[in-house]
């Protein structure tokens, strides 16, 4: 087969990051980065690819220099190789801008078979990019897969879960697919891996190594039609209660009204 490319992002630690609500921007420096959790699970399906099909694995990563960390930290866990699409333009990039960027980059290496992504970031939660990478690169894709059944050089097969329903699907290669979490558990880099890792060198593509493929109209704030107005954080939800001691008929007369205004007893 040929390349296997797998879509990285790196994300900062939701638990930790504060937002900035003036600017409708995350505060990523309110907290450390991690890799985005449901692209380790598309790292993962690709390592396994590569050991049944003696694949290469190429992790690709559009961020800022210090997205390199995250790109050794997928060559310790099995990726062969790993590029940062990295520029001062393509900040404040979108989905759709996002997308055109990673596609850009895709072309610029050439041949593969398959890309892999996350099934969306934790830190945007749109699911977007992955399928509108595909419709830039004008091949076929398919999300929210949580199992690879066989893939040779030509096709895949897969079962996809939308909503209720479970899918068997074939696609023609080249694609993409979108992977859930639960399509495997992610395997810890070992110690050897990690020491390795440290000393790959990540290969930089920044928009000028793009030139014919991409412009400056794509990217950043002028290739972004989504703009945030505002974001604002929900607080802490508290579970209410009342309790009634003594008077058992108001109790009951209280219950009822409350299951009549929430709809709950209409059939």
């Amino acid at each position: 087969m040929k390349n296997l490319i797998v879509l990285i992002k790196q994300v900062p630690d939701m638990e930790k990051v504060k937002f900035d609500s003036e600017r409708g921007v995350v505060d990523r420096k309110s907290a450390g980065t991690e890799i985005n959790p449901f692209d380790l699970n598309a790292l993962e399906a690709a390592v396994q690819i590569k050991e049944k099909t003696q694949s290469n694995v190429i992790a690709i990563s559009m961020g800022p220099p210090q997205a390199e960390e995250a790109l050794k930290e997928a060559i310790a866990r099995g990726a062969d190789e790993g590029i940062l699409v990295t520029d001062k333009t393509f900040g404040g990039s979108d989905t759709k801008a996002t997308s055109a960027i990673l596609a850009a980059a895709i072309k610029k290496i050439g041949d593969f078979s398959l890309i892999i992504a996350g099934e969306k970031s934790v830190d945007g939660d749109t699911g977007q990019v992955g399928a509108e990478t595909a419709e830039y690169l004008k091949i076929p894709h398919v999300s929210y897969v949580c199992n690879v059944e066989n893939i040779d050089e030509d096709t895949i097969k897969l079962v996809s879960e939308i909503w209720e329903g479970t899918f068997l699907m074939q696609m023609n290669l080249p694609g993409l697919i979108t992977v859930t979490k639960d399509i495997n558990t992610p395997r810890l880099p070992s110690f050897k891996s990690k020491l390795k890792a440290r000393k790959a060198v990540i290969k930089k593509i920044g928009l000028e190594d793009l030139e014919g493929i991409l412009s400056l109209e794509e990217v950043g704030f002028k290739g972004s039609p989504t703009k945030v107005k505002k974001i604002e954080v929900p607080g802490d939800l508290k579970r209410e209660g009342k309790l009634f001691r003594d008077n058992i008929e108001e109790a009951v007369e209280e219950i009822v009204e409350t299951l009549l205004e929430k709809k709950i007893m209409e059939g």
